[in-house]
């Protein structure tokens, strides 16, 4: 089989927003992707970096944003859309996708459709018209909270997303109320928390450092300590099948919060019980994205995951 037949064989996708995050989203579905094939890449400044890359690529491009997609003649093959811009632009582009019976995958915080992390829900949701792949700091630590809340009752989840500020671009600088309160709702529809925070921080040391989360769970005192830490090393290779670069920093630590020295959650009130901290590193896969921006390259490692599985199920149907 030859490249071209090979290629038409293949689900053929649109990237919307050719600055860090949509760049790297192209070039990770050039290289590894099994069931996707580049249809175009849209941007809004003829000068970036990302549409040349792509047109010397050999893809169809427009800087004319989503009413030059519609516009390319190769618009009636694409099935499925990635949103890389802003959650403010992404209403109005998920409005023009639907009608045209676009499947969208969402890297903005919109949340205009349900929040989905491959390895806890994306089965749930392979037939959504719009998927939202919560925010960086979620895909990193939403599988850590949800591997505690399956084996045992989590009343209070908090994560720190620690990133360069290298590598956080105009977009997710813009972002930053949305990916706080999209995140701490996603611990706890996805997370399986009771409730949950969100915080992030963007380091300006020099060199860049490395992606760093860390995840605290207060779950019930009766929780069992071995059967959370396996959970959570079970759901780290999860994870690390579709982003190389993720994996505990060090071993889980618990530490039991006594009935008279309880602890205040806001929103909760006063609770005793297991404290569970979780720290995780993500190294970038450095496609497009220096190795140290894991931040990014978790985003759209996993919206390449759950394009992949749902362009797999096209190509079952055909």
């Amino acid at each position: 089989m030859n490249q071209n037949q090979h290629d038409d064989q293949r689900i053929k996708v649109a990237i919307i927003g050719s600055g860090n995050i949509g760049t790297d989203l192209m070039i990770k579905v050039l290289r590894n992707a099994k069931h996707l094939a580049m249809g175009a890449m849209v941007g809004i400044d003829p000068q970036s970096d990302g549409l040349a890359r792509a047109a010397r690529m050999g893809v169809a491009t427009t800087h004319e944003g989503i009413e030059g997609l519609t516009r390319l003649p190769g618009f009636s093959d694409i099935k499925i859309a990635f949103d890389a811009t802003s959650a403010g632009a992404h209403a109005e582009h998920n409005r023009i996708l639907q009608q045209h019976s676009i499947q969208v995958i969402d890297l903005t915080p919109a949340a205009i459709g349900p929040y989905v992390v491959p390895v806890v829900n994306l089965q749930e949701h392979l037939n959504s018209p719009n998927i939202n792949m919560v925010t960086c700091g979620g895909q990193a630590t939403i599988p850590m909270v949800r591997a505690v809340s399956r084996v045992a009752k989590v009343h209070y989840a908090e994560i720190i997303a620690s990133i360069a500020s290298k590598s956080a671009g105009p977009g997710t600088r813009a972002n930053i109320d949305e990916f706080t309160e999209t995140t701490a709702k996603a611990i706890v529809s996805v997370g399986g928390a009771e409730r949950g925070k969100a915080i992030i921080v963007m380091n300006p040391a020099e060199p860049p450092l490395m992606m760093r989360d860390t995840v605290f769970c207060l779950a019930d005192a009766d929780a069992d300590e071995e059967t959370i830490r396996t959970s959570i090393e079970e759901m780290v290779r999860d994870v690390a099948a579709y982003v190389p670069g993720y994996r505990l920093k060090q071993q889980v630590q618990f530490d039991r919060i006594p009935a008279d020295q309880p602890l205040n959650i806001p929103g909760l009130g006063k609770l005793a019980g297991l404290k569970v901290s979780i720290f995780l590193e993500v190294e970038g896969a450095a496609h497009y994205l220096p190795a140290y921006a894991g931040n990014l390259d978790i985003m759209t490692s996993a919206a390449l995951a759950a394009a992949e599985h749902i362009a797999a199920g096209y190509s079952n149907t055909k």
